[in-house]
Order: structure tokens, then C-alpha cells, then sequence
């Protein structure tokens, strides 16, 4: 396919457009400059942000021309997008250090040689912005009825909006104004949540220079049954290898739902869509092979061909029974502080479960076993020849496995 708007429509990334028809022909004519904007709100990107950097890679492999804007400036009020809460209040040191850890992952993904892509930071031109100026030239094109509204602000009104958030729309409308007056930005693409604050864009545009701009978001990453995809027992699935180890990021993908298989095939790997639709017309027990590919495409692409390897042999280690291998989450305990402890201690230890109630639910439910073998007495001390060993394996459901080495 020629033209991106169909690749993006056949994969399933696209949810709204404010001029679908217009846009195709838009992306057949020309090289059009876009952008999407990454809010430094914590020190690495998380899953939900890949999805929009594969549509930055399949904008700019068909010849577009991506602008990664990261937001410095908004992220000194906060998206009360989908938000109960109003977010934490971050230093511009900490939004700072944060912005920096987001240019290294973009510059990973998005070719910036020749002029092909650019990394800008909107607080070039909203920390320094007049506040009086502000109202008279921006604020005048924005109904208070038409903000109150959005999708966006909806969540937060329960709670009670802050003038701080209610700004924030104003703040990224005024960001696309600056970047089509300035660099012949015509495109804002993001994730359906930010569906308002893009059209409020667009109007700015047209109101103010009078041009024509046009917004596409995309489906948001969720799980069939309509749950945000990227949560793990530990919080987000970060992009960041110190967040998230690469192993668990595979064993992430390797046991998402049957269900989901064939979306997570088509938004976040570059298989032809031949080769998605094969995979996921597996059933039964072959779905298991899809799964492992799309582990293995998806860590691949973050976390390196040798990383991705790596997760893939000590998955495979593991489910063959071969159960010592260097790439699992390991901990280590002395030889003498273990022949003490008792099972609960080991795994609140080894970071296994978050009290010993959790433990104690686990182990009668027949949820814990060491090398292999079922744990049934709540008050289990390792036996003397385990203790003489180097390591030995607990297995926690039916996912996690986690060594304990004996120092």
C-alpha cells in the first residue's frame, strides 16, 4: 500500500479523523509534516506512548515528516485528561531531566538525519508567554461552554477542575498554532482520549491564520474486554529497561488473552498483515506460538535483537523445566538467614507478594512451588538439601518464576 492512511486503517490504529477524505488525499499528494505530543510526565515512556511512536515510524517510513514534540510547557499544568485525580505537580528541573530520558527513545525509533524528522519542546514558547497577550489573542476564539463540554474535562469536573487544568486545552491548541505558523505543521495525531484538545487546535489554527489543520487520533491500547492494556503488578510496562527488565516485558506479551493477539500483532510489530491474520487464526494451544512471536517482535523492537533472544531462551528454559537461567529476576539471601525463614518470608523477600496474607492465600490455593514442587504447609522451611545447594526456583502462579541464590 502507497498510502499510510490505508496501512494505518487496515492494522486498526485509526478511531477518528476531522476530515477523513481529505486527509487520505492529503497523505497520497504530498509529504506532510505532523506531529504528536509526549507530555514528560514521569522518567520514561510507557507502552500507551510506543503506540503512538509506531505511527510516527509508518508516517515517516511513507515519506511524511514527523515533529516529536515533547511537552515541557504543558506538562507544567497537567492533562486532566481521563484523570480522577488532579497529577502530581513536577520542578521544571524534574520535567527537564524527564524530557532529556524521551529524546534518547525517539532518536531509537525516528530517523532525525537531513531534516527527516525534528524534536521540539513546547516550553520555547509557552513558559514565555504573556498572560494578558495570551487572553487577548488566544483566549477570545475559546468557548467556556464548548471546553466544559469535552470528553477531557468530563472526569475531572466530579471532582472538581482546577483553573491550572482548564488551561490545558488552550496551552496544546496553542502548540499546533505555532507549529503550523512555524514549520507548516497541517497534521496533530495522538490517542482518541485527546480528540478535543486536537480540535480545539485545528479551530485555533483557523480562526488565527485563517489555514486549514487536521486532526487523527488513534485507538487507545486496550484489552478486549475494554481494560487499558500495560498494567502489570508492578504498574505501568515502561519502555525503560531499568523500569521494566526485558524478561518481563516478553512475558508481558507472551500471556496477554487469546483475544488479543491479533490486535497486538497488527499496532505494535511490523509484521505484513498476511502474516498477522495467519497467527492469529491459530486456536487451542497453537495460539501459544503467536503469542511467543509477538513477544519476541515487540521486545525486539524496544529492547534489541540480543534482548529479545535472551527473554525468548529463558522463557523457553523455563517452560522445558530446564529451571536455572541467568536472565531471570534473581534474588540473593544468605545461606545462614535462609535456613530460618520460612516460605512467606522468602517470597516477601524476593518481592513475590506484598504481605504475608497474599502468601498465605497463594500457598492454599496451590499457587507456590519450589523447584517444581507444590508448597502446602504455610509454615515450609527450605529442606537441608536445597539449603546446600546454590539456587533453587519459586514459581508464583502460573507466570512468574524467580530465583533465589544462596550466598
Amino acid at each position: 500500500m502507497n498510502n499510510v492512511f490505508d496501512v494505518l486503517k487496515e492494522r486498526g490504529f485509526i478511531e477518528q479523523c476531522t476530515h477523513e477524505d481529505e486527509i487520505r488525499e492529503l497523505l497520497e499528494k504530498e509529504q506532510v509534516t505532523f506531529y504528536i505530543g509526549f507530555d514528560p510526565t514521569a522518567d520514561s515512556l510507557h507502552i500507551g506512548h510506543f503506540l503512538q511512536i509506531m505511527v510516527m515510524t509508518h508516517m515517516q517510513r511513507h515519506g511524511h515528516k514527523p515533529i516529536a514534540l515533547i511537552g515541557g510547557g504543558t506538562t507544567m499544568v497537567g492533562d486532566p485528561t481521563d484523570k480522577t485525580d488532579m497529577r502530581k505537580m513536577l520542578t521544571q528541573e524534574q520535567i527537564n531531566e524527564n524530557g532529556e530520558k524521551f529524546k534518547t527513545v525517539f532518536k531509537k525509533f525516528l530517523d532525525f538525519s537531513d531534516d527527516k524528522a525534528i524534536m521540539l519542546n513546547n516550553a520555547d514558547w509557552l513558559l514565555d508567554l504573556n498572560y494578558v497577550e495570551l487572553l487577548r489573542e488566544v483566549g477570545v476564539h475559546f468557548s467556556v461552554n464548548r471546553m466544559l463540554a469535552a470528553d477531557c474535562y468530563k472526569t475531572r469536573m466530579e471532582q472538581g477542575l482546577t483553573f491550572l487544568e482548564f488551561n490545558y486545552m488552550i496551552m496544546q491548541s496553542y502548540d499546533f498554532y505555532v507549529l503550523y505558523r512555524d514549520y507548516n505543521c497541517k497534521m496533530q495525531l495522538g490517542g482518541n482520549d485527546q480528540w478535543s484538545n486536537i480540535l480545539g487546535g485545528t479551530e485555533l489554527v483557523r480562526r488565527k491564520l485563517g489555514g486549514q489543520a487536521y486532526g487523527m487520533t488513534f485507538s487507545l491500547l486496550t484489552t478486549s474486554d475494554g481494560k487499558k492494556m500495560g498494567k502489570t503488578e508492578k504498574g505501568a510496562l515502561w519502555l525503560d529497561p531499568e523500569k521494566t527488565s526485558p524478561y518481563d516485558f516478553y512475558q508481558y506479551w507472551r500471556n496477554v488473552d487469546d483475544a488479543d493477539v491479533r490486535k497486538c500483532l497488527a499496532l505494535l510489530t511490523f509484521l505484513p498483515m498476511e502474516e498477522v491474520e495467519r497467527l492469529s487464526s491459530f486456536e487451542g494451544s497453537e495460539i501459544n506460538k503467536s503469542k511467543e512471536v509477538l513477544a519476541y517482535e515487540v521486545t525486539k523492537i524496544i529492547h534489541g535483537e540480543d534482548e529479545a533472544n535472551k527473554a525468548q531462551n529463558t522463557a523457553k528454559s523455563l517452560f522445558s523445566l530446564h529451571t536455572d537461567s541467568a536472565e531471570m529476576p534473581t534474588t540473593e539471601i544468605d545461606r545462614q538467614e535462609l535456613s530460618e525463614m520460612e516460605i512467606l518470608d522468602i517470597m516477601i523477600k524476593a518481592n513475590l507478594i506484598p504481605s504475608k496474607s497474599e502468601g498465605r492465600r497463594l500457598v492454599t490455593q496451590g499457587g507456590v512451588q519450589v523447584d517444581g514442587e507444590k508448597v502446602e504447609d504455610l509454615n515450609y522451611k527450605l529442606p537441608q538439601d536445597k539449603l546446600g545447594g546454590e539456587s533453587f526456583i519459586i514459581k508464583k502462579g502460573k507466570k512468574v518464576h524467580h530465583k533465589i541464590k544462596i550466598t
